[in-house]
This record gives structure tokens, sequence and C-alpha cells, in this order.
């Protein structure tokens, strides 16, 4: 589902680091080497159809490549 982020994320939390990583080999193939990391956090998203919602988003990170894949993984 493509959403788009408004303002900034909060509650910054990692709770997954490397090897912990269950899809850290694709990570590696498609974007390349790093130091992966499984974060997720709170932030305000606009969806396809317009409306507003206050969603918890996780995504994959590394230092040098910058944040991929956000995906919503709730409504709050």
């Amino acid at each position: 589902m493509p959403f788009e982020i408004l303002g900034e994320i909060r509650g910054v939390e990692t709770f997954a680091i490397g090897s912990a990583i269950r899809e850290v080999a694709r990570l590696r193939r498609a974007y390349g080497r790093g130091r992966w990391r499984k974060c997720k956090g709170e932030a305000r998203v606009r969806l396809p159809n317009g409306s507003l919602r206050d969603v918890e988003i996780h995504w994959y990170e590394a230092s040098g490549i910058g944040r991929k894949e956000f995906k919503i993984k709730r409504f709050l």
C-alpha cells in the first residue's frame, strides 16, 4: 500500500540488528552491505484515499544506505 509520511517519525526503536533480521541476505543483495537494523516508530501518514492516520511503521536501515522498505504494521 503506497503512503506518504507526514512530519517526523516518533518513538524510533531498533528491535533487530544484523543476523537477527530474517531477510538480511536479501537486503544485502538488493541494497549493499551494511550494518542492517530493523526499526519501528509512530508517524502520521496520508493514505491513497487521502485520509490522514496515525500508524506504527516498520523499516530497515543501514548507515550509508539509509531507510528502506517502509511498511504500515498497525493503525493507532
